[in-house]
């Protein structure tokens, strides 16, 4: 089977596809990380992770997904310069000493990886970014909507809307998947799989983030992955992290024989995966079901985003 679309770029979202065949299933493993793991230098940090992707993808993974802040566990291993903030120092030695290296360590075809997120000095300012390996591709998404930990950083301005194996992509950080706004504007585009990297320090986080996504999985007729940052490093802005490794499918008929929430254990140190199998083909006949009550299936109009619903208040 082969999926035809055009490169599309404009408003919110940027959005780039390609002709390819794919099969029926995809297996993605989610992944939980601990960036406090002693090591010498930031190439062995880098080499860790990447051993991490290739294991999983020699191990049969089509797509790994790895957390938010992950490449903070750099910043010991960042040089001593007086001047320079602590993420403008990762920024750099992600980006001039790690990120060449893991694009030739990380291409292969028929493969792809969510790298978590690491700070990208830009124009303006300091994107958290999630680096993206697709099928021997690159791109990234910026984080759009920053706690009040992240006030060194500046927003991103769009998602950018991908296809790998047959699936329209959507990387979603930590903080965005609690926006039911920014879902609002995926509607109705068949985004078919959300994915996920998040930190957060306390279990209120991982509820929060885990709900929502199971909201999303829901009303937008999608799968959904989380991949939690875990344990402990040194570092101001992830210095204490618990978390798990979460899939959410939508609630359709479709689906009744399967769990349609897989929740892991939470974790507050180590490495930690959870292997799941996205099917493609039970998505495709979900959505041919229209008789079947959906929400996902409203599309923006039915769903009150292009008429206007007032809110009448009765006192």
């Amino acid at each position: 089977m082969f999926s035809t679309r055009k490169a599309v770029t404009g408003g919110f979202f940027e959005c780039a596809f390609i002709i390819q065949g794919f099969a029926a299933r995809m297996v993605l493993d989610i992944q939980t990380y601990d960036p406090g793991f002693v090591c010498d230098s930031a190439r062995e940090y880098a080499r860790h992770v990447t051993k991490r992707v290739l294991d999983s993808w020699d191990e049969g993974a089509d797509l790994v997904l790895l957390p938010e802040f992950l490449w903070m566990g750099l910043e010991p291993h960042t040089p001593d310069e007086p001047e320079g903030s602590a993420l403008e120092r990762v920024a750099r030695l992600f980006r001039e000493e790690l990120l060449p290296w893991l694009r030739a360590a990380l291409a292969r075809p028929g493969k792809a990886v969510v790298l978590g997120t690491c700070p990208c000095a830009v124009e303006g300012g300091i994107r958290n970014r999630a680096v993206i390996f697709h099928d021997g591709k690159e791109t990234h998404q910026d984080k759009l909507h920053l706690t009040p930990w992240e006030k060194e950083f500046t927003p991103g301005g769009s998602v950018r809307l991908w296809e790998f194996g047959g699936l329209l992509v959507a990387v979603i950080i930590c903080l965005d998947i609690e926006i039911p706004e920014l879902a609002a504007r995926l509607r109705g585009l068949g985004v078919d799989l959300i994915l996920c990297p998040s930190a957060t320090e306390t279990i209120l986080g991982v509820e929060r983030v885990d709900r929502c996504a199971s909201a999303r999985a829901v009303e937008l007729g999608c799968f959904v992955a989380v991949a939690h940052l875990t344990g402990r490093a040194r570092s101001d802005l992830i210095d204490e992290n618990v978390g798990r490794a979460a899939f959410y499918q939508p609630s359709q008929h479709v689906f009744r024989h399967t769990p349609r929430w897989i929740e892991g254990p939470v974790h507050d140190s180590g490495c930690h995966a959870l292997r799941v199998t996205v099917d493609k083909e039970a998505l495709k006949k979900m959505r041919r079901m229209r008789a079947e009550t959906n929400p996902s299936l409203l599309g923006k109009d039915l769903a009150g985003l292009s008429r206007g619903i007032p809110v009448e208040c009765a006192r």
